[in-house]
């Protein structure tokens, strides 16, 4: 009877801990996440919403959505090939296609750590009135130190804290302000654009749906071991991947759209446009409190050096996949993605006037390299000889050149709109 009893515990016990299995593979889909809740999406957001108000809150739902299309298929790429994009790119594409769209997102990853950076660097600002340029040396260190560490568990597990200190902090912001939120509901639907809009929109969609959280995705969902040769466990893994990319691209839309929220409730009522971030604390301190603008400036640290490290992994990727190569710090290819990454983001930081433009600039060019590496990762997953029976389904294919699609046609009318 004891032996009974026995059995029936350890049957339990095996069944609960298949049902935490999910808790195992959440943490990519984070690091991720930490990309577009960057301090370019604050910029992009904090703009959006001071001027404009509830009205572009639809960008961030449709970004969203077609965020977790693009992660689980490039997801699908590194669980099945064990390649990342940039691996896959120059093993199954010919040089002259794979160098021009590769180097490009090198560049994008520049801009992407230039906002990260100067993110880090306002935030230190605000708190100790550090100068922004100091800040930035200090940020970069301080993510530099942390990189070649080479202990991605460890990283992990310090930008999961991070989003949790961004989360809460924006919790606690929004229970602060009176929100309209039948007027929220409508903006968070329905497509509209603002005369003079158009600016904005195109750097809140870049700083959501962003280049270099693709190669990133694809690299470190294999640190879980996630790419497997058997079909099971590759379906499990495909499962459980999705789960941690939904679950985390909800948790970003959730903060993008409480940074929205909060400047369109704050400012936008008193017809205040944040030009600043820096503006957008010192105005939140007499609205709603000392305490409230800490925990505003807190938040943006705590992005700003998250989304620094998140950003200086892709570019080791993207670089080192250029020559077949895994990320890995202490890989000379690895370093000099990263180095050149920070390093040149940095030195433009000590040529930039205006913080919050060199912001919204930032996330205006990764929109425009967005196409061609979406269009490049489409091609790949949609490939049997990359993919074999993995391969997309003619719809999937669809659906995802579609939004390839729809970036570009966005990025046409942006070109329109400052040409004439």
């Amino acid at each position: 009877m004891k032996n009974i009893i026995k059995d029936l515990r350890r049957k339990d016990h095996k069944r609960y801990l298949g049902g935490l299995d999910i808790f195992r593979y959440i943490g990519p889909g984070l690091l991720v996440t930490v990309g577009f809740i960057d301090p370019g999406n604050w910029a992009s957001n904090f703009a959006a919403g001071s001027e404009f108000g509830y009205s572009l809150l639809w960008v961030v739902t449709l970004s969203t959505i077609m965020l977790i299309l693009l992660q689980h298929n490039v997801a699908h790429l590194g669980i099945v090939t064990g390649l990342c994009l940039s691996e896959a790119a120059t093993a199954y594409t010919p040089k002259w296609v794979a160098r021009p769209i590769l180097g490009s997102a090198v560049i994008a990853s520049v801009s992407t750590s230039l906002a990260e950076i100067l993110g880090g660097a306002i935030a230190l600002q605000m708190l100790f009135d550090v100068p922004v340029k100091l800040g930035a040396v200090l940020t970069t260190a301080f993510v530099l130190i942390m990189l070649l560490t080479n202990s991605y568990r460890r990283i992990e597990k310090a930008i999961i804290a991070f989003v949790s200190v961004i989360g809460l902090s924006f919790i606690y912001e929004i229970f602060l302000i009176d929100i309209d939120w039948k007027e929220a509901a409508a903006g968070w639907v329905s497509p509209s654009f603002p005369e003079g809009s158009m600016l904005v929109i195109m750097s809140v969609l870049g700083a959501v749906v962003m280049p270099h959280n693709l190669f990133l995705h694809s690299e470190v969902i294999q640190s879980h071991e996630y790419n497997k040769r058997d079909d099971s466990s590759i379906k499990k893994l495909l499962k459980y991947e999705f789960s941690d990319t939904l679950f985390s691209m909800l948790v970003g839309w959730a903060i993008n759209s409480a940074m929205i929220l909060l400047a369109a409730s704050a400012f936008y009522s008193g017809g205040v446009v944040v030009e600043e971030l820096s503006q957008a604390k010192s105005m939140l301190e007499p609205l709603l409190g000392n305490n409230a603008a800490t925990v505003f400036a807190v938040a943006l640290l705590m992005a700003g050096i998250s989304s620094t490290i998140t950003s200086g992994m892709a570019a080791g990727s993207i670089f080192s996949g250029i020559f077949n190569e895994s990320y890995n710090i202490k890989d000379s290819h690895s370093l000099v993605g990263v180095l050149l990454s920070l390093g040149l983001a940095l030195l433009i930081i000590f040529f930039i006037d205006n913080p919050f433009d060199g912001l919204l600039i930032s996330q205006m060019v990764l929109s425009i390299q967005l196409p061609f590496t979406v269009f490049l990762q489409v091609y790949l997953t949609s490939s049997k000889r990359v993919m074999g029976k993995y391969a997309n389904s003619k719809f999937s294919a669809f659906v995802l050149y579609g939004i390839a699609v729809i970036v570009t046609l966005l990025n046409i009318k942006l070109l329109i709109d400052f040409l004439f």
